[in-house]
């Protein structure tokens, strides 16, 4: 195999690609990028069983062929060249990389032995916006467990319906739900893609509103296609929670509050927490206005904001970093915060119920 392609291509290839190689694996050829040349594009495929990247950057084919050589030196060596055109070079599963006056030359692996993508189906899928499936992920991701205990709770629900994407996270403490409108029809599906893919994802998108991703859809894979890259991972298979009986329209205490006013007094209650404290953030809700008070070990917080207030008084204990997670994740002016009692869920919600964040509250009589 002889390829030519710009140093820039190739980091930004690998870069990609990097995110599906296991950091540990019993298959040391998983611990590789996969170099194939073998058709008519450069391709670079990273592949760790359960997230499959394979990307096509731009250069030049000499000589058809592929390799597989480990990552992390692949990625060393690529970063430290300078700015001038790679050339790849092998003899069997010896490698010869040449940049301006530099060479190396490492040992590589038989690319025979990698395993590649799997191959999916592309008849069941929807077509959705980089800037929406991106704004989605980053809005709900961190909801998400990193306790494997509960397969479930690390991935996120995604619902198709009517017309809808509906994605779902949540973590036992919280929930966090994010709808958005298709373009088109599309057949009802309910899938649980795991939340490492969908991070990973968010990282590689553009963003860009003009731009779109292909989602198609198995009963053990979903295959994500936009740009040059191809993202398949394996669904997370069971049933989800049944998230609508979790949700309440019901409540005894509303207001309406400045997003940024009360996310910035949240902020500054968590100065006086350490990393690892508990201490909740305490909420009297009365007349037209709420205090927010924290104590804890450092020292105390009292500071009060005026609100658009309905309904009953109430007194509620919440973690401060959930309220600041769900705040940060609108865009609107203003919010609308619905409680029922001092340990019931609260709901945060606009009227289209585009977003619905709830967010459990803590027993805050310790912190009395």
């Amino acid at each position: 195999m002889i390829i030519r392609c710009s140093k820039n291509d190739l980091v930004n290839g690998i870069n990609i690609v990097s995110k599906a190689v296991p950091a540990k694996t019993t298959m040391p050829i998983l611990e590789c990028i996969l170099i194939d040349a073998a058709g008519q594009k450069i391709n670079l495929i990273g592949n760790d069983m359960e997230l499959g990247i394979e990307t096509s950057i731009a250069g030049e084919i000499e000589e058809k062929g592929t390799i597989a050589i480990d990552a992390d030196i692949l990625s060393g060596i690529i970063r430290k060249l300078p700015e001038e055109a790679v050339e790849i070079r092998t003899e069997g599963e010896k490698v010869t990389i040449t940049c301006n006056k530099s060479k190396f030359v490492i040992l590589g692996k038989d690319g025979r032995e990698f395993v590649y993508l799997p191959e999916i189906d592309k008849n069941d899928g929807i077509n959705v916006s980089q800037f929406t499936l991106r704004d989605i992920i980053n809005k709900t991701i961190f909801s998400i467990s990193d306790n494997d205990s509960n397969k479930m709770m690390t991935g996120e629900l995604m619902e198709i319906s009517n017309g809808m994407l509906r994605v779902v996270s949540l973590d036992g403490h919280r929930i966090s739900i994010r709808k958005s409108e298709l373009n088109g029809s599309y057949n009802d599906r309910r899938v649980i893609i795991p939340g490492k893919t969908l991070n990973e994802i968010s990282k590689i998108l553009d963003g860009d509103t003009d731009k779109f991703v292909s989602i198609f859809f198995t009963d053990k894979h979903v295959l994500f296609e936009f740009n040059e890259t191809t993202v398949v991972t394996r669904l997370i298979e069971g049933e989800y929670f049944r998230i609508d009986q979790m949700i309440s329209s019901d409540y005894e205490t509303h207001f309406t509050v400045n997003r940024k006013e009360l996310l910035d007094c949240v902020d500054r209650a968590t100065l006086l927490v350490r990393e690892g404290d508990k201490k909740p953030i305490i909420m009297t809700i009365a007349d037209a206005s709420i205090q927010l008070r924290i104590n804890t070990a450092i020292g105390s917080m009292d500071e009060s904001i005026e609100v658009n207030k309905s309904g009953k008084d109430l007194m509620i204990g919440f973690n401060p970093k959930f309220l600041i997670d769900a705040l940060r994740a609108i865009d609107d002016e203003e919010v609308d915060m619905y409680f029922v009692n001092s340990k019931a869920p609260c709901f945060i919600r606009d009227a289209e119920e585009s977003y619905n964040y709830v967010v459990l509250p803590v027993n805050f009589a310790a912190a009395e």
